[in-house]
This record gives structure tokens, sequence and C-alpha cells, in this order.
């Protein structure tokens, strides 16, 4: 993030405020995703977090409820990847 621009955000009732779209987008910030406020003096640093494993968890578990793709296809799917991927390297069906 190289922008140096001041941007004006309103804090609402229940703390909430909008970061603008520049920002989100350049410091990688997505709906949901988690992140650290450090207070420094009078100013306050935003940074995201890196994700850890429950949070990996509930982002591939919300991936999938949007792509509406059930457990069992993507499994199968999974297979047959391993299988073309074993045939690809190796030649033959993997018994």
């Amino acid at each position: 993030m190289t922008e140096s621009k001041p941007y004006r955000s309103e804090i609402r009732s229940r703390g909430q405020m909008t970061i603008p779209i520049g920002i989100r987008e350049s410091g990688g910030l997505y709906e949901g995703q988690t992140v650290t406020i450090i207070p420094l003096g009078d100013s306050l640093l935003v940074t995201p977090k890196l994700l850890g494993l429950d949070e990996a968890r509930r982002e591939i578990r919300r991936i999938i409820r949007a792509s509406g793709v059930s457990l069992d296809s993507l499994l199968k799917g999974l297979g047959e990847s391993r299988e073309l991927l074993y045939r690809e390297t190796y030649g033959g069906k993997k018994s």
C-alpha cells in the first residue's frame, strides 16, 4: 500500500466504520477478514491478520458453500484429479 492520501470515515453507533475501497483493495482486505488494530499514540494501525488454521477452515467452508458444490462432489473430483495426476506422472492406472 503506497497511497498516503488521507481518507475520512464515520464511526457508527456499533463502532463500525467503512474503509474506502481503494484502501481495502491495496491492503488486501476483504469482507469477513480479521484485522489487527494496534493503538500508536493518537493513531491506529489496522493490519490484515494472517490466516490461522481455524480461519482458513472457515474461509474454505464459506467458499464451498458459495459455490454450491457438495462435499461428495468435491471428494469425487479430488479422487479423479489424483488419478489423472498419477497417470500423467507415472503412466498407467493407480491400483
